[in-house]
């Protein structure tokens, strides 16, 4: 008499690893600068638009920290590989635009830049999720990124924290407001724009160190 299998959710706890923790650090920091951005536009203390923008930087952190832990004991797992761009997309794809639509870049083309940005961010995942496979199996391990990797969108973040930090936000963001057919566009989000253009690029190569 065989013995019962265990609960799949059991299965799926003990495929959990200590770098996987750090992961979810990474998902909550991201969801923690959502909740801050929302907060600001109920609030308008610039406190909570900088403390959500803080939380960028601390994501990256958590992103950086799970990787090399991942590699110091060798438990990099198709599991860790998923949540990372889960947490990614949140952290460094939702949360960047939230930011971005409290500080006051939400008119309408400002939201359909931004919802262009974070599907940019979407698609940089995914396809750095399957072509990693194959780049892996042949040299080993992935040498290159194809496209400015979506962390690199705490830049942006850094610029909205600067703006909130001098009180440039709402009507008197940087550079202004244009009327365009249809809604309003701030230059500012263009900066969005080229990030996730940038991070879709498949002629961009940069070297994985």
């Amino acid at each position: 008499m065989t013995a019962p299998s265990a609960p799949r959710h059991f299965s799926m706890i003990r495929g959990f690893h200590l770098a996987d923790v750090f992961t979810l650090g990474n998902a909550a920091c991201g969801v923690a600068g959502v909740l801050m951005a929302m907060r600001f536009l109920a609030s308008r203390d610039a406190g909570d638009l900088l403390l959500a923008a803080a939380f960028a930087p601390a994501a990256f952190l958590f992103d950086v920290l799970d990787g090399r832990i991942a590699r110091w004991r060798h438990t990099s797992s198709p599991l860790g590989r998923e949540l990372d761009s889960l947490a990614d997309v949140i952290s460094f794809g939702v949360a960047p635009a939230a930011l971005a639509y409290a500080a006051g870049m939400n008119g309408l083309w400002d939201a359909v830049i931004l919802v262009y940005f974070v599907c940019c961010g979407v698609s940089r995942l995914a396809r750095y999720n399957v072509t990693a496979e194959a780049m892996s199996a042949d040299a080993g391990k992935v040498t290159y990124f194809e496209g400015t990797p979506i962390p690199t969108s705490v830049l942006l973040t850094a610029v909205v924290a600067w703006a909130a930090w001098q009180g440039r936000v709402g009507p008197d963001l940087y550079f202004g407001a244009w009327s365009l057919p249809g809604g309003t566009l701030h230059p500012l989000v263009l900066l969005f724009a080229l990030s996730g253009t940038l991070m879709v690029s498949k002629t961009l190569r940069i070297p994985k160190l």
